[in-house]
């Protein structure tokens, strides 16, 4: 077929050929040349060259006409737009096609009909603009996609309808708001052979994190059926995300796992030719509580898209379909990822709520911002004009129809749509904070009401109410010097784990999985052993938490597995030191089933926590769960950076029986390079540091708990704020077990709150010798500066007294 003028096979292109049929065929046409061997599956098609668009203007004598009525044209009104992008759809749509681009097209479709065993193949009908997938623009969504079309003359008219979706409203007022000239854009359609996906599932995704940017990890989308649903944001996918440095021989670094209700599935009509070829379905409540892909197809699609971005040698946006009749996954369309990728390096934005009050809502976090404002209530795009310049636009789903006037609200909230839907791409490049998925978004809030959108706080966006302050900051994180002390963080919040990691840092010091168990899990740990014995109506609250999972037991450690492996994946190789849990009895009471099984103390602060629950019979079971978890990430994920800290240790004899039931658990001290370090935070613990520290790789120090247990001070009291970690007698304790871990040759670190709060301790442990500092976030820049002056000041001492 190179010797038609109008058409190519899509095995002929490459991704040179961009200016001749777009970059989403170019893409398409590249894989299938020189991806085959790399076990990728292409569907084979054929697409039309960009002159077929101008031919078939120009046969309709539409090319000045159409410029006229754009040169025209106030993108800014709405109803102008509207009434402008519909007139030349209707030019188009109602042309005639070229006799001699009808024949090759004719001819293609024959030859694909002589692929299928004689039968006219059901095919998908793409949009490819040649300015499309460009590095600044991605114009996703901008034109329409056609599915199971069948037959020549259904074909040959949809082609026509492709053509017009150039000039949908969104189309055109994008290339305004991106400064391409209307007619320097033209329209290759892609013709494909469709995947019988509407019996199985499909999806999007992508080669790097979409809302954080970081780069070694795969986000993957799935839903059941046809995947336009997915694109165009209908449905609330399953989500995965797999860790791409540890995916290899038989590691399994799948680190999240989120089900999405994917109440509606795309399918076939029963008849390619009607008006109707798809429609969509219900899905059953038991689909809906399970997830639509395998683990195994889960880590397939992202070794696929590892294999793409490294052809490519750039991120991805890619989109995949699963055939319901083979089974096997195919590649459908692959573009340049295009927000992430343009942004320059050396500068990181934090937006942080400066208060909180009730929420109202929650969803999937689209970008990292904070935007606030008044709800406007937009159900229709015909209505799209009644939204004001900092409104926050409250819809069913979001929809690249909306891009119009997307620059105006302040912030996004949807009932339907996934991270990696069309409108959300579109958000993040506008830099709007969207929330998608929310369920309940248009019956919760009410026009006119005040609220503040927060996307800063990890994976769940929130809605609150009112005008809430928030805090911006700009971070330079590549001018600063390393120094010898490490700078370490604390973090608790998976959510926001990728983002964090990019700022200047040597791994993290304090990972505090209560926060997991709580906000992840929900259940106390007793509750999900004791499942089936539980009164209905709790059953019932848990297996609704539960749903995906295969056991009570199997959620509690997958989910904490998650939690932990997505924290220990977003510093990876650098250590991440993860405490057992720490919980008192009051707080695991406040867990779904927790009061069941958890004594009244009087006072939880000293009572029944950390190690000594470990080896009770009470709980002994439960901490097998987290031993499983913490085994599962280093061995099935392949994360060995992880390392291990028991907080709350009374006695070396009880340090010993907590080491000993750990290693019956699998979670050996020194086995596959695994350290295990001890929480000081009782001054037993730095009065027999060196008994402590022969049974352990070294001690972190809790500042919060030793200040409380050598003053003998309730940390909670407000009638005791006087004391702090900065007394006399806390320093002494410090500084025997810093001394203590020097003499012996161990680790010692400190992660309590006191060198986040004051630069003086941070300081002094410096010159104590510390080994590593474990901060805030919010504070990871600034004390650094400072850790880099007091070690310039003791090299400056240091060559005084040589040179003297």
């Amino acid at each position: 077929m190179t010797e038609f003028h109008y058409v190519r096979l899509l095995s002929e292109l490459g991704r040179q050929d961009v200016p001749l049929v777009g970059g989403k065929n170019a893409s398409l046409g590249e894989m299938l040349r020189e991806l085959a061997g790399e076990e990728i599956r292409v569907p084979d098609g054929f697409a039309t060259v960009s002159s077929a668009y101008f031919a078939y203007l120009d046969h309709n004598n539409l090319r000045q006409k159409i410029t006229d009525a754009l040169a025209a044209l106030d993108i800014t009104d709405v109803e102008q737009l509207a009434k402008t992008g519909a007139s030349i759809r209707s030019w188009i749509i109602d042309g005639e096609m070229p006799p001699a681009i009808a024949e090759e097209i004719s001819t293609a479709y024959d030859w694909m009909r002589q692929q299928n065993q004689g039968r006219d193949p059901a095919v998908a009908v793409r949009s490819s603009a040649t300015a499309e997938d460009l590095p600044d623009a991605s114009f996703a969504g901008q034109q329409e996609t056609y599915l199971n079309i069948s037959g020549e003359e259904n074909l040959l008219s949809t082609c026509k309808r492709v053509l017009a979706s150039l000039f949908t409203d969104r189309a055109i007022a994008y290339r305004v708001h991106k400064g391409f000239e209307h007619m320097a854009v033209a329209l290759s359609i892609g013709v494909q052979k469709m995947v019988r996906s509407d019996l199985a599932c499909s999806g999007v995704m992508f080669s790097i994190d979409t809302e954080s940017g970081f780069p070694d990890v795969v986000m993957i989308t799935a839903a059941y059926g046809l995947g336009e649903n997915v694109v165009q944001g209908a449905v609330n996918p399953d989500e995965f995300l797999v860790y791409k440095n540890t995916l290899h021989g038989d590691f399994r670094p799948i680190i999240r796992r989120q089900l999405g209700s994917k109440a509606l599935k795309m399918v076939y009509g029963d008849d390619p030719a009607s008006a109707e070829p798809v429609h969509n379905q219900e899905v059953c409540l038991r689909d809906r509580q399970r997830f639509s892909i395998t683990d195994d197809e889960v880590l397939e699609l992202a070794r696929l898209a590892i294999k793409i971005e490294r052809h490519f040698a750039c991120p991805m946006d890619i989109e995949w379909a699963k055939d319901g009749e083979n089974g096997d996954l195919y590649i459908v369309q692959a573009r340049p990822e295009t927000v992430h990728s343009i942004l320059t390096g050396g500068k990181q934005f934090s937006y942080r709520l400066s208060e909180r009050s009730e929420v109202l809502v929650t969803g999937k976090s689209v970008g990292t911002k904070i935007g606030a404002g008044t709800v406007r209530t937009v159900l229709d795009a015909s209505h799209m004009s009644e939204l004001k310049d900092g409104d926050v636009l409250v819809t069913d789903m979001t929809d690249p129809d909306w891009e119009p006037i997307m620059k105006r609200a302040s912030a996004i909230v949807t009932n339907r749509g996934g991270r990696v839907c069309h409108a959300a791409i579109i958000a993040r490049e506008l830099g709007i904070p969207a929330i998608v998925g929310t369920g309940n978004a248009t019956s919760v809030l009410h026009q006119g009401d005040e609220v503040t959108v927060s996307c800063a706080e990890g994976e769940i966006g929130k809605v609150y109410g009112g005008i809430l302050a928030f805090e911006a900051e700009e971070h330079s994180v590549t001018s600063l010097q390393r120094p010898r002390t490490k700078i370490m963080m604390i973090v608790g919040n998976p959510g926001r784990a990728l983002e964090l990691s990019s700022l200047p840092n040597d791994g993290v010091g304090l990972v505090r999985i209560e926060f997991i168990i709580n906000d992840h899990i929900g259940v106390h740990p007793h509750a999900l052993l004791d499942f089936e014995k539980l009164e209905v109506e709790l059953q019932t609250q848990i297996a609704d938490r539960m749903a995906g999972y295969d056991s009570a037991r199997e959620f509690y450690v997958s989910r904490l597995a998650q939690g932990i492996g997505t924290i220990a994946a977003a510093f990876y190789p650098r250590p991440v030191i993860v405490r057992m849990s720490d919980f008192k009895s009051n707080e695991y009471a406040q867990l779904l089933g927790g009061e069941a099984y958890e004594p009244t103390e009087s006072n939880p602060m000293l009572g029944f926590r950390g190690a000594s629950r470990y080896h009770s019979e009470q709980f002994s079971h439960c901490f097998a769960m987290e031993c499983a978890a913490v085994l599962r990430v280093r061995e099935v994920m392949g994360l060995t950076n992880l390392e291990l800290m028991i907080p709350f240790v009374r006695s070396v004899h009880e340090e010993v029986q907590v080491l000993d039931l750990m290693a019956r658990e699998g979670l050996r001290r020194g086995e596959n390079g695994l350290r295990i370090n001890l929480m000081c935070e009782i001054p037993a613990n730095a009065l027999l540091a060196k008994e402590f520290l022969a049974h352990c790789d070294g001690f972190s120090i809790g500042s919060n708990d030793l200040t409380q247990l050598t003053l003998g001070v309730d940390r909670d009291s407000e009638f005791l704020s006087e004391f702090d970690e900065r007394d006399d007698a806390v320093a002494a304790l410090m500084e025997m077990a810093i001394r203590a871990c020097r003499e012996e040759g161990k680790y010692v670190g400190i992660c309590g709150q006191a060198p986040s709060d004051f630069p003086e301790i941070t300081r002094w442990l410096v010159e104590q010798g510390i080994e590593s500092i474990a901060l805030n976030p919010d504070s990871v820049l600034k004390m650094t500066e400072l850790v880099l002056e007091v070690e310039a000041e003791q090299d400056a001492g240091q060559q005084s007294r040589i040179e003297s």
